[in-house]
């Protein structure tokens, strides 16, 4: 069953987001050569609290961090350690809260320092077809207008879109319906209405899109081991066209950080 959200709903939403994209903006700075993920993950945890908050992904079924630190093949679901980032390494980091009981969710793949060309077109592209799928969260089109999109850039620049995962909907719980595949043909799937609110997260590689779970149980890896870029955001549904909650906006943190301190003096 979807859930759809209202404008109260929404305004919180847009709180839990714009913590998570605080916080993938602080880490993404601190991203460089020899920085261990492990660090990146009590960063997180440590800044997520102190923006009132809590981890979305910590104990969620059993995940160990609150942070996804997937590197090179990596897919998703990279479990943080003491493994050292390497100059030409690129790292995705997927990223969700919860806040006053909503969720939100988002990732970034960055590069280490100077990485090859086509490591840095697998970034670029992965981040462009994101905002393709975003423009289709329209309403009256269907879900898979926004999975075709994705796909039909994807493969344009002689990428693969892995087809394992997907997005999804999300609000009160991290996962909801409808799920958000990166592939298919467009005019299918649940209609997109006003207060319909959806992790978009492509998930492309260099090479095939088959994938490898590791011992883990959680890291997901591409087979024959080709670079994998991700990008997700957390988008709402509404009669003006997609909104993207999950965008850093510093003055809208500040003036949000301002009402809530008035509100307990």
């Amino acid at each position: 069953m979807i859930v759809y959200k209202n404008h109260k709903e929404i305004e919180l939403m847009r709180r839990s987001n714009q913590i998570v994209a605080q916080v993938l903006s602080e880490l993404r700075e601190r991203v460089k050569p020899g920085v261990r993920t492990i660090e990146l993950d009590e960063y997180a945890e440590k800044r997520t609290k102190e923006l009132g908050a809590k981890p979305a992904f910590k104990g969620y079924r059993g995940y160990p961090a609150s942070l996804c630190t997937s590197i090179n093949e990596e897919i998703v679901h990279g479990i943080p350690s003491s493994r050292a980032l390497k100059k030409g390494d690129i790292i995705s980091m997927d990223f969700g809260v919860v806040y006053e009981g909503l969720y939100g969710d988002a990732a970034v793949t960055v590069p280490v320092g100077e990485v090859p060309s086509e490591a840095q077109m697998l970034i670029e592209t992965v981040k462009v077809s994101l905002s393709k799928g975003i423009e289709q969260v329209r309403v009256g089109n269907r879900i898979s207008d926004i999975s075709s999109a994705v796909q039909k850039y994807v493969e344009s620049k002689g990428f693969s879109v892995i087809r394992s995962f997907v997005g999804h909907g999300i609000g009160f719980s991290l996962h909801e319906e409808p799920q958000v595949p990166n592939f298919g043909s467009p005019g299918h799937g649940p209609k997109i209405k006003p207060g319909m609110v959806l992790a978009i997260e492509p998930m492309i590689s260099a090479g095939d899109w088959d994938v490898e779970i590791l011992d883990d149980n959680w890291t997901a890896i591409t087979r024959d081991r080709s670079l994998s870029a991700h990008y997700e955001n957390t988008v709402a549904a509404t009669e003006n066209g997609p909104e993207i909650l999950s965008v850093f906006d510093k003055e809208r943190v500040s003036s949000q950080r301002e009402s809530e301190n008035a509100e307990e003096g």
